[in-house]
């Protein structure tokens, strides 16, 4: 996505936002987060037992878990036509039951929202249902929408992520030499709605040089230490590969050198664009199209260790992160709470409200073999852009990572607004 023209922004405004951003920054410890990342837990489970009470509020975290994006009613309209329910295919063989924990989950912060408390209030209060149970809770209680690109267009594109595992250690070693940053000191953030300025990017980030306002230094600037970087290690890793892609799936576990897994999460990003070094690879033919994949580049770069500071550079884009509290039940999504794997997606908030239940109509990666149910829209991502385009959140480890690693299929969706929920031109 681009970065913002900061000559169009008036000084004063500019001047404004800075310095509110540079008192904010002095007076804390550490800097605001904006979570946002893939998942981990398990697959779940319709249950026959009836649930005791609401869903208790995810373990406290650091600090607080605030949404990356507020996208607020009304939705715009016009990327959506209102379907019947026998439109969805596959909702009659999917098993809704397996999402209800993740809508509860969403529903923990959904619940204080006007358009979602009486949905999320039915839903908190009802004993877990099964599988019939749960189908006529939705279709009673919501109404789907089929999205729509600009040019009415039903297709659009499926991706896959995961939670990866990487090894490290706490203090730099011979082995562990490549530092996961926290959010460095210098880093400033601007909100521009704030200060009537609508655009693609809610934020706007950067640095202030004496008194010009710059862009954060990017991906190469950062590696090279022109950033206040130093002192803002969380741990150290022993593959650049490896973190490369760890900030492109946006949380991870690092297994320790001295025992014991530390789970990162992200916290804020350089403000550049993220540029895709796979379709470098395929542009300059080192990759042929159908290799591009995760676990094809992965290959490319232990072949090719001279040529991989410079594939890696063309990304601008860097990735900070936190460390997150153990006991949550998977990485946060932007929505704030913990991801379920196999039922979390990322989608773009500007068309489907974080948090919202979604019907996918794809396929399995590399396959032609249906993949149609019921996801949770609860994380967002920089490439995630546009009404039909969700990232399909697999869980963690290596099997979720091969299976996110080749997922690039079409796509229909499906959001399931709560009834009367508002909007605009539709």
């Amino acid at each position: 996505m681009p970065m913002p023209d900061f000559s169009k922004f008036p000084l004063r405004i500019i001047a404004a936002a800075l310095a509110a951003a540079l008192v904010t920054t002095a007076c804390r410890s550490t800097p605001d987060t904006l979570p946002a990342s893939p998942a981990q837990t398990p697959e779940a489970l319709a249950i026959p037992q009836p649930v005791p009470g609401p869903l208790p509020a995810p373990p406290p975290v650091s600090e607080p878990v605030a949404p990356a994006i507020q996208i607020t009613a009304p939705l715009k309209g016009k990327h959506l036509r209102r379907g019947q329910w026998t439109e969805l295919p596959g909702w009659q063989d999917d098993d809704p039951a397996a999402a209800w924990e993740a809508l509860l989950t969403s529903c923990s912060t959904l619940k204080n929202q006007t358009a979602w408390q009486a949905v999320c209030s039915a839903a908190l209060t009802t004993p877990r249902p099964d599988r019939a149970a749960a189908r006529r809770f939705f279709e009673a209680n919501f109404t789907p929408y089929q999205l729509l690109q600009a040019d009415g267009r039903v297709e659009g594109l499926a991706t896959g992520y995961y939670e990866p595992l990487l090894r490290g250690s706490r203090k730099p070693t011979s082995r562990h030499r490549y530092p996961v940053y926290g959010v460095p000191d210098d880093l400033v953030s601007i909100d521009l709605p704030a200060f009537g300025i609508e655009g693609r990017e809610p934020r706007l980030r950067g640095r202030l040089d004496g008194r010009r306002v710059l862009p954060y230094f990017e991906r190469a600037q950062i590696e090279a230490g022109l950033a206040a970087v130093r002192g803002r290690e969380i741990a150290w890793v022993d593959d650049p590969v490896e973190l490369f892609f760890l900030q492109i799936q946006g949380s991870g576990r690092i297994e320790l050198e001295g025992g014991g897994v530390l789970r990162v999460g992200f916290a804020d990003h350089n403000g550049h664009p993220y540029r895709s070094i796979g379709r470098l690879l395929i542009d300059r033919g080192e990759l042929p199209a159908e290799r591009a994949s995760m676990q094809g580049i992965k290959a490319w770069a232990q072949r090719n260790p001279d040529k991989l500071r410079e594939v890696m550079d063309f990304n601008p884009r860097y990735i900070f992160f936190r460390e997150l509290p153990e006991g949550l039940g998977g990485p946060l999504g932007a929505q704030g709470v913990p991801l379920t794997a196999r039922r979390s997606i990322a989608a773009d908030p500007r068309y489907v409200p974080l948090g919202a239940p979604v019907f996918l109509a794809t396929t399995w990666p590399l396959s032609s073999r249906p993949l149609q149910q019921l996801m949770l829209a609860q994380d967002t991502g920089s490439a995630i852009r546009g009404p039909v385009r969700a990232d399909f959140f697999w869980g963690y480890g290596d099997e979720a990572g091969r299976e996110a690693g080749r997922m690039k299929q079409s796509l229909r969706m499906w959001v399931l607004l709560p009834r009367g929920y508002p909007l605009n031109g539709h």
